[in-house]
């Protein structure tokens, strides 16, 4: 005969089950409403394009939309925060980029953890950097300007996206490496610093393929080197930086994030799909087209990567001085 206690216990197990039950079925059914890309950068830009590109082919893998959100300002910080505190269900996704690595080495007190408040999916794309400088410059390879920059030393100035910025922080590795000294010109805008480099007012800039090939191969501005391990095969007329400065290489990535919490199934969903749309040969050839590689690799793999950049860059700021704001 069963007594009440163990009624009790039956109807608690027997509810326990049931709602779990119930979020496996939720699971089972994701997506059932449109998805939220959230991507810290403004429209037409190079994450944006991608972001759209993967949110097109997505959906209609899923068969629901997936919508861009452009969700600019504070560093990127507005578009993370807005995604550690959304809802653990797989329906806003933050679209990260490097910033979202080297935000605590220029901002104090962030509002999330990087390792406790982000669920990795999949690494997007990675980019190299192209290292320019104006046609008039007395340099036509990386040798070249590292013994302009020892017979000048704190005259070769650079432009960057900012203080902290990973064109800022790859030209003090370059630097550091290099044993040389540069003189660092900030703007708000990456793009902007690449005018004033075509204008003759600063010496070089990184920016990533598709911002400047066309004005290389116009003329307008000289390529000395990209920066990934290899040459690109968008441009392998160009040297990879690691030629002149063996170990060096800076890639800039999109990789997609999920809130903190976001189920395994919905991860592994995510990440499947879009390796799928990273995988179709179309696509891949329209990333490489603009220097990019599609990666799409799993969520463990990602979570090592982003690890590794951000321990990287940590180091790398321990040689120079940031003053957060």
């Amino acid at each position: 005969m069963t007594t009440p206690a163990q009624k009790t216990i039956y109807g608690l197990a027997a509810c326990a089950l049931a709602a779990a039950g119930g979020i496996a079925i939720g699971q089972d059914q994701f997506p059932s409403k449109p998805i939220q890309f959230i991507v810290p950068t403004g429209p037409g830009g190079g994450t944006d394009t991608v972001s759209r590109l993967l949110a097109r082919h997505l959906g209609e893998r899923l068969k629901w939309q997936v919508v861009v959100v452009n969700r600019l300002g504070a560093g990127t910080r507005l578009a993370n925060e807005s995604v550690v505190k959304a809802a653990p269900d797989g329906y806003t996704l933050l679209m990260a980029i490097n910033a979202l690595g080297t935000g605590p080495l220029v901002f104090k007190n962030l509002p999330y953890d990087l390792q406790r408040d982000f669920t990795p999916i999949t690494l997007v794309l990675v980019v190299p950097y192209l290292f320019v400088v104006h046609p008039s410059l007395p340099a036509k390879t990386p040798k070249d300007l590292i013994a302009l920059a020892k017979a000048r030393p704190g005259e070769i100035s650079y432009a960057s996206a900012g203080v902290g910025a990973s064109n800022h922080l790859s030209f003090e590795l370059l630097a550091n490496m290099a044993n040389v000294k540069l003189h660092h010109v900030p703007y708000k805008f990456g793009t902007q610093g690449v005018v004033d480099v075509m204008a003759g007012h600063v010496t070089t800039a990184m920016t990533t393929m598709a911002t400047t090939i066309a004005q290389v191969r116009a003329g307008k501005l000289r390529a000395l080197a990209v920066t990934s391990a290899k040459r690109d095969a968008a441009a392998p007329e160009i040297p990879a930086l690691a030629e002149t400065l063996p170990g060096y290489e800076v890639l800039f990535w999109t990789g997609l994030f999920g809130p903190p919490g976001l189920p395994r199934e919905i991860v592994l969903k995510l990440q499947r799909e879009i390796s799928a749309v990273l995988r179709d040969p179309q696509n891949a050839r329209q990333i490489a087209a603009d220097g990019g590689q599609a990666v799409g690799n799993s969520p463990e793999e990602f979570g090592a990567f982003f690890k590794g950049d951000i321990d990287k860059w940590a180091r790398v700021a321990r040689n120079i001085h940031i003053e957060k704001e």
